[in-house]
């Protein structure tokens, strides 16, 4: 059987953001599972316009392509705002029909775990008919980050990630067979 591919979406653009540190440490630890092929997903490298922007049609259609090519997702999106960035909710209105029956996990970071965040995402994520899975590692900017910059992950985190990729592994391959 085919493996699975997995993107593990970076959900934030800012300066300074973390969200490269969060994803790369959820890649190693999925790599180590040898269940999917991941792959880290830079919402930054697309350079999206805002939806309706005619001037971005290639960029909006590369992302389409990429988010069509992967049967699962791990989203690691911030909080800002008691939301989900302005970057990601615009990456998930780019594209529509490409993340119809699929499977995805969060990972969310922020002051209260990104929880706030979190929530909305699943909100988005119900309309866009992908099945998010119940595990949810919550990040704290102040525990599991050394000066707000550095990240390093408490270790019950790891068996949270493991847990979470697991049921996206086994959901995206329920939901394969109804895209077939």
């Amino acid at each position: 059987m085919e493996k699975l591919n997995i993107g593990i979406i970076l959900g934030s653009s800012r300066p300074g953001r973390v969200s490269p540190q969060v994803g790369n440490w959820i890649k190693e630890i999925a790599d180590q599972r040898g269940d999917a092929a991941y792959e880290i997903v830079d919402v930054a490298d697309y350079n999206l316009p805002f939806l309706g922007d005619p001037t971005g049609e290639q960029q909006v259609a590369d992302w389409a392509k990429k988010i069509s090519s992967l049967d699962g997702f791990v989203f690691v999106t911030a909080e800002y705002n008691h939301s989900i960035t302005g970057v990601l909710k615009n990456a998930l209105d780019s594209a529509r029909t490409e993340w119809y029956n699929k499977a995805a996990g969060i990972v969310s970071y922020g002051s209260s775990g990104g929880t706030r965040a979190a929530e909305h995402l699943r909100g988005i994520l119900a309309e866009l008919q992908v099945a998010d899975v119940r595990t949810h590692p919550a990040l704290n900017i102040f525990t599991d980050f050394e000066n707000y910059t550095i990240f390093k992950p408490a270790e019950l985190h790891f068996s949270h990630v493991n847990e979470m990729l697991k049921q996206v592994i086994s959901w995206s391959t329920a939901l394969k067979s109804v895209r077939s």
